[in-house]
């Protein structure tokens, strides 16, 4: 059963689930500093009340950019800060922020409630695509649990069944039949991966050089 959840985590549902918190939290966090902003000063202060309420999943990089912004410039707080939670939605937000301190942005509250907009949405397409693939996780439980009992069924209660493939033509069908089934194994995992788009900031360095 060991063996079997952890084929089930492989087909991406532990890396779906982990990008949709990390977006969410981007999306939680986007929305405090939005709401904060109208009642602090400054961009700087604002970023330092949302770490008295961040989510979970970026806490640690939110702490770390309060404790930046006090011997660094906001701005390369803010690409340490994007580094660290590696995400092109956090780079999209960060960049927002950058611009507006370098420019004084009047529309900065608008353009953050559009970008947690966009990252709920993301959130509820890695919702949908973990929801999909449900049913192909409980597929693959379901043959990888037959074959096994089959063949274990085999060997208790039928040994004579197997007696051809312990001759080389039957050990080489037998070989042929299990690298199949691993090779569609394989091809199902790699179908189920999330590719994410390529950081913004990262793309950004890459045109440059």
């Amino acid at each position: 059963m060991d063996l079997i959840r952890t084929l089930s985590d492989s087909f991406g549902q532990v890396g779906t689930r982990d990008h949709r918190q990390v977006v969410e939290a981007i999306a939680t966090w986007t929305e405090n500093l939005r709401d904060a902003m109208a009642a602090a000063s400054g961009l700087e202060q604002a970023i330092i009340a949302t770490s008295l309420h961040s989510p979970a999943a970026i806490n640690a990089p939110v702490q770390r950019l309060v404790a930046s912004l006090r011997y660094e410039s906001i701005e390369i707080s803010l690409r340490r800060f994007a580094d660290e939670v590696s995400h092109p939605t956090c780079d999209f937000v960060v960049a927002a922020l950058v611009t507006a301190s370098k420019h004084q942005t009047r529309d900065l509250g608008q353009l953050l409630t559009h970008l947690s907009e966009c990252a709920r949405a993301e959130c509820h397409l890695y919702l949908r695509i973990w929801v999909s693939r449900a049913r192909s996780r409980t597929a693959v439980r379901i043959i990888f649990s037959v074959v096994i009992a089959f063949i274990g069924g085999l060997i208790v209660f039928d040994r004579q069944y197997l007696s051809p493939f312990v001759s080389l033509n039957g050990l080489a069908v037998g070989l042929a039949a299990i690298a199949m089934f691993a090779s569609s194994l394989i091809w199902l995992m790699k179908i189920a991966q999330v590719a994410t788009p390529t950081r913004l900031f990262r793309a950004l360095e890459k045109s440059a050089s």
